[in-house]
């Protein structure tokens, strides 16, 4: 069975469906809560999804670098994925994301061992953070910048 998305309100309806239309199976925020989920913490539709085996997709990278975010991930010992261009045309969204279907479902397959937050670019998909374990061969995975809160210091 294809792993399932729950997608965030910043995706809109149009993703939603687009992918929908392409075979699929995902679930927009507003599905499971009132007012598009306009009053609901990122932390809180996460989680919701996760414990649905749901996986988070957003266009907020900034959900990887924010501690009450990323928890529910790190708690479920998931993967979650956000797109990296927040200026992209809701079709480009859909194309970007199915045509890295199959990387994106072996992310999914292989879990969050570490619990990882995935970027989708343009030619690649999906990225780990720096701090995970590095790709295998051959892979497509693009690591994201660290966020400078988080980085080392010399």
């Amino acid at each position: 069975m294809p792993p399932e998305l729950f997608l965030d309100r910043n995706l809109g309806r149009r993703v939603a469906d687009g992918l929908r239309d392409r075979g699929w199976i995902g679930h927009h925020i507003g599905d499971a809560f009132p007012e598009d989920g306009q009053r609901i913490a990122d932390e809180e539709w996460i989680d919701h999804g996760l414990r649905r085996a749901w996986v988070p997709l957003s266009k907020d990278g900034r959900i990887k670098t924010r501690d009450a975010e990323i928890q529910p991930v790190l708690d479920h010992k998931a993967v979650s994925f956000y797109l990296d261009s927040q200026q992209l045309p809701s079709i480009q969204m859909v194309e970007r994301l199915d045509t890295h279907r199959t990387a994106i479902h072996q992310a999914i397959a292989k879990g969050g061992r570490p619990p990882t937050p995935c970027g989708t670019t343009a030619s690649n998909v999906p990225g780990r953070r720096p701090h995970d374990r590095p790709p295998s061969a051959g892979s497509v995975l693009r690591r994201p910048r660290r966020h400078p809160a988080r980085q080392r210091r010399q």
